[in-house]
């Protein structure tokens, strides 16, 4: 039998699975392989789990602090002396799952237990469930998150461990040390801390927030180590896409790596087009930080020579006259001494509202003014401002005028400016501070879209960032990176916020969802009582809605096998038979039966009386006609169980296109919690938001903002055709970064430039 903490597979044993590798009488190389795998694991994971600790004492802490009554404050702190008393125990019993689950690799899985013969019944169902949320849902999210994020890497261990455990390729769920084995080892741990179960999801989600963010990279090495170690060395897949997409040519800018030691072979286009599931922004596509100096410089020299391509190509486009005078070249030094007056303007002098050119322009008739004669920049220092500016012409393309944080992008130009004529490497490192920074403001001013969706407390501290930098910068970069560090943790506590929000709106989505499936078998069971006996038409009606509220209602809290169920079911047959005159009425009791559960779901008084009258009457559409028409007004404009009132029902679709159901079955196949952009306005203006939740059985999906706020429901369906109308697309890991995308662009205007100049220079030729 499977353990309830762990949820382990058992094995077809009668003895118990080996704890250990060494007590598993694994072959030689097996074991060593295996061993080497759960050390690396286990060092990768050290630092995670430490901070775990120590995350989750902060998180009781500050749960009892902002507790709202006396008992709810005691109860965290008594939560917080039963962890510190039993905390030491996490971590090895942590790691010792682990080991037990590699241990266990080459035994048998326990065959699926029999099928009982009820098995297809209804099962309880109950608007709230004991449980705030089970344990074993959050879980499966968890690892659900990991999964999308690294389905290549776990493809390719589970070929790899199948081939260590003498077996078929292992699935994800049985994957030793993937992200399912994580979570099933932390559940382990966690129950032998003896903590409450609301203390334990809260573990969890510090888990997911503290140790399993770079869990996809550790996936990666550990496949890469396997490899090394002999294990299928050759092994590579490259998936099939169902539409041939255009390979973005290789960035010029992008410093290249030193070449390492072989590894697997991984397509770097599957990784980009991962679906972004995150609530930050995403983890750089390459860690750059490790590159010498001089391969960004390489790496600016080459921008530097579609830079003069471009020049040449507009030469030839100029009108041909006299060539112009030669002009003394500014020093960096003296534009970068020009460029700090502007910068210590304040605000309101239009600093914010001159753009690149128009700096230019200024600089250079001050120079002019001063030395009485023409000047002209440096060419490194002038192609550092034509790429900067081709780099803001493509942000601002992207973030919206009305935006709070629109004026903080113009706001950084001059220090981000000055920080590119000193470091090149600005156009060259994703992670240069100052484009980070950059790239904070302008995700904010791109994804605002009402009131509702901007935190005023995120404004604030962009404002101060901002305010902080135009102070302060004068050549150290380290400037950028403190204030995006204060905006980072404002973001990081909104995204914990609106995690949280989220949380709630999916539970009430589940809870709907029971709601329809409980709908859908009152249904079926009513059916069945009626067949094809035909109620006069009132009643049936009547039946049809708020009867079926009341099954519906009997289902969800007992389930269809209590005693409740059976009543209410036995009372149904009663109204059937007393409306088709089959049985006499019995001293009223049927009525009042009938009256009383109505109650239930929110018929009251006349009302209920009325209603009741009717259906245990055979005589129903005998009655008068305007009360009858009243009646079924009334009914029509109130809301059924669970549903609001005044909802429009969905008119029917015609049948899917072949694009179509392509998106719909792709659609399906996203995790939860991936981010969707969606076209707002025929001018092309983009608003992102986050699939929290999809039913497969209802079809509906439940989307929220960036600040965890449900902004409605759709059918997949619909989101299907708006994905293959090209009104709606996935956000993937290479869109996450506006900087990035906007610098992509602007790198493909100049290559097409640069193509351009090869191409008249062969027809001129």
């Amino acid at each position: 039998m499977p353990s309830p903490a762990t949820g382990m597979p058992a094995t077809a044993h009668p003895a118990l699975p080996p704890r250990s590798i060494a007590a598993a009488g694994l072959p030689p190389r097996v074991r060593r392989t295996l061993e080497r795998a759960l050390s690396f694991v286990s060092t990768e994971l050290d630092g995670g789990l430490s901070n775990l600790v120590s995350e989750f004492e902060q998180e009781l802490f500050r749960l009892a602090d902002q507790a709202r009554n006396p008992g709810l404050e005691s109860g965290y702190m008594a939560t917080l002396r039963t962890f510190r008393a039993n905390r030491a125990d996490l971590v090895p019993r942590f790691l010792l799952a682990l080991e037990g689950t590699l241990a266990a690799l080459r035994t048998p899985a326990a065959p699926p237990p029999p099928v009982p013969a009820d098995s297809t019944s209804f099962g309880p169902l109950s608007l709230v469930e004991d449980t705030v949320m089970d344990e074993g849902t959050v879980l499966r999210e968890i690892a659900s998150r990991q999964e999308g994020r690294a389905n290549l890497s776990l493809h390719l261990l589970g070929q790899r461990f199948g081939v260590l455990a003498a077996a078929p390729a292992f699935d994800a769920e049985r994957l030793p040390l993937g992200p399912q084995c994580l979570c099933r080892a932390i559940a382990a741990a966690a129950h032998v801390l003896e903590i409450e179960h609301d203390a334990r999801l809260l573990l969890y989600r510090c888990f997911d927030r503290v140790v399993m963010p770079g869990y996809a990279r550790v996936l990666e090495r550990l496949d890469a180590q396997l490899a090394d170690d002999g294990i299928l060395p050759s092994l590579t897949f490259v998936p099939m896409r169902a539409r041939a997409e255009a390979v973005e040519p290789r960035d010029p800018a992008r410093p290249q790596r030193a070449p390492e030691a072989p590894a697997p072979t991984r397509p770097a286009a599957d990784e980009a087009q991962r679906p972004f599931t995150g609530w930050g922004e995403p983890d750089t596509a390459a860690d750059d930080e490790d590159l010498d100096p001089q391969a960004h410089e390489a790496a600016y020299a080459r921008l530097q020579q579609l830079m003069s391509g471009r020049r040449e190509l507009l030469r030839k486009f100029q009108p041909r006259g006299d060539s112009p005078l030669p002009r003394r070249q500014l020093a960096t030094s003296e534009v970068s001494d020009a460029l700090r007056q502007l910068q210590q303007q304040p605000t309101g002098a239009g600093r914010n509202a001159r753009s690149l050119v128009d700096i230019k322009r200024s600089l250079l008739a001050q120079a002019r003014q001063r030395d009485g004669e023409g000047a002209s920049l440096a060419p490194q220092d002038e192609d550092a401002f034509e790429l900067l500016g081709m780099l803001y012409g493509h942000i601002e393309q992207e973030i919206r005028t009305e935006a709070p944080a629109a004026p903080l992008v113009r706001d950084l130009q001059i220090p981000v400016l000055r920080a590119a004529l000193q470091d090149h490497s600005f156009f060259t490192r994703q992670r240069h501070p100052a484009r980070q920074l950059l790239n904070t403001v302008a995700e904010s001013a791109a994804s605002w879209h009402d009131d509702t969706a901007f935190d005023p407390r995120v404004e604030t501290a962009l404002r101060a960032a901002v305010a902080y930098v135009v102070a302060n910068y004068e050549g150290d970069v380290a400037v950028f990176a403190e204030g995006n560090a204060k905006v980072q943790a404002q973001l990081q506590a909104q995204a914990r916020t609106a995690e949280l929000q989220e949380r709630r709106h999916i539970e009430a989505a589940r809870g709907r969802e029971k709601l329809a499936a409980a709908r859908a078998r009152a249904d079926e069971l009513m059916q069945g009582i009626v067949g094809d006996r035909r109620l006069p038409r009132f009643s049936r009606a009547l039946l049809d809605q708020s009867w079926a509220d009341v099954l519906t209602l009997t289902l969800l809290r007992h389930g269809e096998y209590s005693e409740e169920a059976n009543r209410q079911l036995d009372t149904t047959r009663r109204i059937v038979d007393a409306s088709l005159a089959v049985m006499p009425r019995d001293d009223d009791s049927l009525q009042a039966e009938v009256e009383s559960a109505l109650g239930h779901v929110g018929y009251h008084g006349e009302e209920a009386t009325v209603i009741a009258q009717r259906l245990t009457s055979h005589r129903s559409d005998e009655d008068d006609a305007a009360s009858r028409t009243e009646l079924a007004m009334k009914l029509k404009a109130r809301a059924r169980l669970g549903e609001e009132a005044g909802t429009a029902r969905r008119e029917k679709l015609p049948p899917r296109t072949p694009d179509e159901q392509a998106q719909y079955d792709h659609l399906r196949t996203l995790p939860f919690g991936t981010w969707i952009e969606f076209t707002t306005n025929q001018q092309g203006d983009m608003v992102r938001r986050r699939m929290s939740w999809y039913s497969p059985m209802t079809d509906h999906v439940l989307f929220v903002n960036q600040r965890g706020q449900r902004t409605g429901e759709q059918s997949m369906d619909a989101v299907s055709r708006l994905m293959a109308s090209g009104n709606a697309r996935v956000v993937t890991a290479d869109r996450g970064h506006l900087v990035d995308r906007a610098w992509q662009a602007a790198m493909g205007a100049l290559r097409s430039f640069a193509g351009r100049g090869e191409q008249r220079s062969e027809v001129t030729a």
